[in-house]
């Protein structure tokens, strides 16, 4: 689930991150009659005079979930809304090095999120409604123990981001039905013994034409690039150029006002990670460092249109946007995929015809390849 970010008019100041909201900008704790829906007469009269800008509009939410089953920890903003932990310091180039406990800890997460991710990119058909896919997603996050982390995070309604078409990111499930042609970014997370596991990918309602395997397999080409590239010494900073020089020859554009981010026990930390050009002194990679690399790439304008939900981001013009996104561990010897493809995954049309890495991506130390060569035959042979 990626940041929204704010850059101060000092060049030389770091970046900082927020949510999708204006900073210092309060909500106030929701009743118990205001956690349902405003329906679409509700929603259009919050936003009279707004101008969308493609053919995705909001639909109707179900009322927001609680989680009451006992067994399941909790994330500290879970009943109220607001994280009481930051995880940030002062600068951007200080970031938490994992134990050895927490790091397990985040691979248990990450396989959680993994499996929630697989199962609900297993139901997105036509004719399903991104709130049925919200129902799986959280039924599932709660049978292996975990809670979803979007939900109630800064008063975001779901357990899950469901991003159809020009929507870049924080789409909020609702009754719109999915149809063919249609894209989708399923965004999962989840809190599982104290840590979160962040992941997220690209689904195609129907078959995929030609300019849209282009757009996806952009995306997720020039998301391995950057990932292939990571591993202890190198700088944070340094991702965001491979992403950008590799998407503008292929003729898109990278989005600027989100990024991804550190994670671990808290949601989101440092490092900020940004996926275009720059000079941010974000620090560098350490063994025992976690984030996120989620790119949002578009096939015009990268820039963000915000509903006035405070929460779902679409391109200006209505162009479509795509996106992917791990966690990561940097190793002694380069990076792991926390939430890598399982044996049970799908192999998508993406990984089969990628130009840098055919089959599943789990990292580029010598022990992940090994695994991805085995899974991603067993997950070739499967489909045959």
């Amino acid at each position: 689930m990626t940041f929204m970010k704010e850059r101060t008019i000092n060049v030389r100041a770091p970046t900082t991150l927020y949510m999708n909201k204006k900073k210092g900008s309060k909500k106030k704790k929701s009743s118990s009659s205001s956690n349902s829906s405003l329906g679409f007469a509700g929603a259009l009269q919050n936003s009279l005079g707004f101008r969308y800008a493609g053919s995705i509009l909001p639909g109707m939410q179900s009322p927001q979930k609680i989680v009451v089953e006992d067994g399941i920890m909790k994330p500290d903003y879970a009943d109220d809304g607001v994280p009481k932990n930051t995880g940030r310091g002062l600068l951007p180039w200080i970031i938490e090095v994992k134990k050895e406990h927490e790091i397990e800890k985040m691979r248990a997460a990450g396989r959680v999120a993994r499996e929630v991710l697989d199962i609900g990119g297993q139901a997105i058909r036509a004719g399903i409604s991104t709130d049925e896919i919200d129902n799986i997603v959280h039924a599932e996050t709660l049978k292996r123990g975990a809670y979803p982390s979007p939900l109630n995070y800064h008063n975001f309604p779901k357990s899950c981001c469901t991003s159809v078409n020009e929507v870049i990111c924080h789409g909020i499930p609702d009754d719109r039905k999915l149809q063919d042609g249609d894209i989708i970014n399923l965004d999962i997370t989840c809190y599982l013994d104290g840590y979160h596991g962040d992941c997220s990918e690209m689904f195609v309602v129907g078959e995929a034409d030609p300019a849209t395997k282009k757009l996806l397999q952009t995306t997720y080409d020039c998301w391995v690039a950057a990932m292939e590239f990571c591993r202890p010494g190198k700088d944070y900073k340094d991702i965001g150029a491979i992403i950008e020089d590799y998407v503008t020859k292929e003729g898109f554009s990278t989005v600027r006002n989100f990024c991804g981010h550190g994670i671990g026990s808290v949601f989101h930390t440092n490092p900020s990670i940004l996926h275009y050009r720059n000079s941010e002194p974000n620090g560098q990679m350490t063994e025992g460092h976690t984030f996120t690399i989620e790119p949002m790439i578009c096939e015009k304008s990268p820039k963000a249109l915000t509903w006035p939900d405070e929460w779902t981001a679409t391109t200006v013009d209505g162009g479509r946007s795509a996106q992917f996104e791990h966690t990561l561990l940097v190793t002694s010897d380069g990076l792991e995929a926390l939430t890598g493809k399982i044996e049970s995954s799908p192999m998508q049309f993406w990984e089969k015809e990628s130009k840098l890495h055919q089959g599943f991506w789990l990292g580029n130390t010598e022990a992940a390849k090994k695994r991805a060569v085995k899974i991603s035959e067993d997950a070739m042979k499967g489909a045959e």
